[in-house]
């Protein structure tokens, strides 16, 4: 049964679901087609409002792109794939290694989702080369966990941070939120910690039987023949792109900044930038040479040209929006079917719908902020519960959305097909399970 859902729903993805930029395009007709059917515009003025909006959000579309640049770099350290080599000969039996991977993709993708993409497909890997008896299509579904259910409630949390970060682009409507009302607000770890637990359960469960366990094929895992041994440095210029200390200095110096920073601050301090700039800092130390350090950056800009090309349509769709009156339009739409007990579960649901076919936190959050703030306000619910409603909605449809699993199954050498029949089945529990949480829980706002 889950293997013919699987092969439908992927069936009809390739055959529906077009290129993300392409999504953009599509999306931003519609919004020419919603403001010239609801507000007072005409074409030429809807022209102007998109025109106008078109170069606004640089300074986000940096940042997203720093995320992805700053995991990358991350998971391509030699520590760091040294530390996840180790953990793939921890486990014992299938069901311990892909509850391994499931817990260990999650706790990643908390603290960076750009480090969870890469360093779980290079977990999984290690594992299936060294773990016999494990289904593979479940091990390469329990390393997309990570981003299927958890990252946008953590510390690379694109929506949360962008709007404690001062002078984002919704400053003006809804002001800035800490960190510590989003991220660190005891709803949101709860949940984040009660998703991490049931999934890394049921990944065990989920294991199918010795018979009807679909291993790696071995030839997947030939390592490369290691090549020339690398030359000592003859010139000053190759020294110093081979010598530690640049790294150390500059590594060093930027600790040194970040302590004093939060030190005066608190988590409350915790913002988009200083998330990449920690990051980075940490990128820089452990590759240890500007010459491994700059090889890996290299690498990590191949994944960012979809949101450089991607956001300046994002920013348009954001000025028609605001200036032509159509945020207050669809907000009237939000106001008129929710309560202030049913909105954040709307907003939740909405959110999630969407995400399936503008599979980018960053992005969706440009579309959707300026009419569920605005309906926010009007309804009398807080600015907080509606971003964490928005960014755990985002999360919902992730784990059987493959835009994001692009990455992580050509390092598997897996096609989605194989891991969305175990994919439905997490999608399943965690709706049920953060559904009931947004509607049901008492005192939601605390």
């Amino acid at each position: 049964m889950l293997r013919r859902v699987a092969a439908v729903l992927t069936r009809w993805s390739l055959r529906w679901v077009p290129d993300a930029w392409i999504i953009a395009v599509i999306l931003t007709v519609g919004t020419f087609g919603l403001g010239l059917a609801f507000t007072s515009r005409d074409l030429y003025g809807l022209i102007r409002d998109w025109g106008d909006g078109f170069w606004a959000l640089h300074s986000f579309a940096m940042q997203m792109c720093l995320i992805v640049i700053t995991g990358s770099i991350l998971a391509d350290a030699r520590p760091v794939r040294a530390f996840l080599n180790g953990l793939a000969g921890l486990p014992r039996t299938p069901r311990q290694t892909v509850a391994l991977m499931a817990l260990v993709s999650m706790l990643l993708a908390w603290f960076h989702w750009g480090l969870s993409l890469i360093g779980s497909a290079v977990l999984a890997r290690a594992m299936a080369r060294r773990q016999r008896g494990v289904d593979y299509g479940l091990l390469v579904c329990t390393a997309y966990l990570g981003l299927g259910g958890v990252w946008h409630a953590g510390l690379s949390a694109s929506a949360p941070l962008l709007v404690a970060t001062p002078q984002h682009f919704m400053e003006t409507e809804m002001g800035r939120v800490p960190v510590t009302e989003t991220i660190f607000r005891p709803f949101n770890l709860g949940l984040a910690c009660l998703v991490v637990v049931v999934w890394t359960a049921l990944a065990a469960l989920l294991h199918p039987r010795p018979e009807d366990t679909v291993e790696a094929d071995p030839s997947l895992f030939q390592e490369a023949p290691e090549g020339a041994p690398p030359r000592r440095p003859t010139t000053p210029a190759e020294w110093l792109a081979h010598t530690p200390w640049v790294n150390l200095l500059v590594a060093g110096t930027g600790f040194t900044w970040l302590v004093g920073y939060f030190r005066s601050r608190g988590l409350a301090g915790l913002t988009i930038d200083t998330v990449n700039f920690g990051f980075l800092m940490l990128g820089i130390l452990l590759h240890g040479t500007p010459a491994a350090f700059l090889r890996s950056a290299a690498e990590a800009t191949r994944h960012v040209w979809g949101i450089i090309l991607q956001f300046p349509f994002y920013a348009g769709i954001f000025g028609i929006m605001k200036s032509s009156g159509l945020a207050e339009v669809i907000a009237g739409w939000f106001s008129a079917v929710a309560t202030p007990r049913t909105y954040p579960l709307i907003v939740y649901w909405y959110s999630g719908v969407l995400n399936y076919f503008v599979p980018s936190g960053g992005s969706k959050w440009v579309i959707e902020a300026a009419y569920i703030v605005r309906a926010a306000r009007q309804l009398g619910v807080g600015m907080p519960e509606t971003v964490l409603a928005y960014a755990w909605g985002d999360m919902m449809t992730d784990v059987i959305q493959p835009f994001w699993a692009i990455p992580l199954l050509s390092i598997a050498r897996l096609e989605f097909r194989h891991i969305l029949g175990y994919a439905i089945v997490f999608f399943i529990v965690y709706v049920v399970l953060t559904s009931a949480a947004f509607f049901l829980l008492p005192g939601w706002g605390t």
